[in-house]
């Protein structure tokens, strides 16, 4: 038997590797939440920063100021154009608002008034949609989307969500600096390429078999075909992707994050903007969709910023 040398080459935990069904990705799961208040929320990417802030985890640097790369994430106002209830997992009706501007906006036909009742429901979302026009980097269309509710029982957040109903929700309403959440996104894409680029695998010498760029075996002889698991060519980036445990650093007007210049491919911010630690899935321009964490890592705690830098990126 041939000797192994070195780790297995790629990991099979994502799988397929193909192009996400939709640039807006789908939040699969949603976390539940005794407060009144919405799950999640949505933003489009600007950029990215740098700042520094007192480390306040367990860590050995806890108490010192410590140097961090941050996302820029832009948050215009989302609008609650319905309500919908689930019984058991299935959809038991609607609520839409009656505001002709946002059904017009939407294209969306004015339908027969339905009622819900908390006995019908044990489940309530609220049918929201983005406003990309007021971020002013293009985009007019808007998106549509779920956003679970937060209550202690269906009564509860039946009641806050038919409250918000025709109504525009900001990001501060429902994020809090220092919290944790999950983002959603579609990656990059970088369109078709090889095993060494995709999966990592070695680049043959020069004199194996003339080739470099390809892996040298397709397998074992038994089973006689060749199985998912050997790297093969194929398409990279585009994959819907969620990152748990973001920690947000910041949430605040766009004037004090705005650099010289704009941010690269994007421009000036407009409004809110959400400061989260580390990188983000996507280019910029990609919408990028947070929901309250499913694996928090304790109570917010706005950390202590010291200095976050608005230096030109051009």
């Amino acid at each position: 038997m041939g000797k192994r040398s070195g780790s297995k080459k790629g990991s099979v935990a994502f799988r397929p590797r193909k192009r996400a069904e939709s640039q807006l990705a789908k939040v699969r799961f949603w976390p539940w939440l005794p407060e009144r208040r919405l799950c999640g929320f949505a933003g489009y990417k600007a950029g990215m920063t740098h700042l520094t802030y007192i480390d306040d985890t367990e860590s050995p640097s806890k108490g010192t100021e410590v140097f961090a790369s941050a996302t820029v994430v832009e948050c215009p106002p989302m609008t609650v154009f319905g309500v919908r209830g689930y019984k058991g997992g299935r959809c038991v009706g609607d609520v839409i608002t009656s505001d002709e501007k946002v059904l017009r906006l939407l294209g969306i036909k004015k339908k027969k008034e339905n009622k819900l009742s908390a006995s019908d429901v044990d489940d309530v979302f609220v049918l929201c949609f983005t406003r990309p026009d007021m971020a002013g980097f293009g985009k007019k269309t808007p998106e549509r989307m779920e956003i679970a509710v937060g209550g202690k029982d269906s009564a509860e957040k039946l009641e806050f969500a038919l409250s918000l109903l025709g109504k525009e929700v900001r990001v501060g309403d429902v994020f809090k600096a220092g919290e944790f959440v999950d983002a959603i996104a579609v990656t990059k894409g970088k369109g078709w390429q090889g095993t060494v680029k995709r999966f990592g695998t070695a680049v043959q010498r020069r004199k194996a078999t003339g080739k470099r760029r390809h892996i040298g075996s397709l397998g074992a002889w038994h089973p006689g075909y060749v199985q998912y698991t050997v790297p093969m060519p194929g398409q990279m980036g585009y994959h819907k992707r969620t990152e748990l445990n973001k920690r947000i650093m910041k949430i605040g007007p766009p004037a004090e994050i705005n650099p010289s210049g704009g941010f690269p491919h994007y421009g000036l911010l407009k409004n809110d903007y959400l400061l989260v630690k580390g990188s983000i899935a996507g280019p910029c321009k990609r919408i990028i969709r947070f929901r309250r964490a499913v694996r928090a890592k304790g109570a917010a705690k706005a950390p202590e910023i010291k200095f976050i830098s608005t230096e030109s990126k051009q």
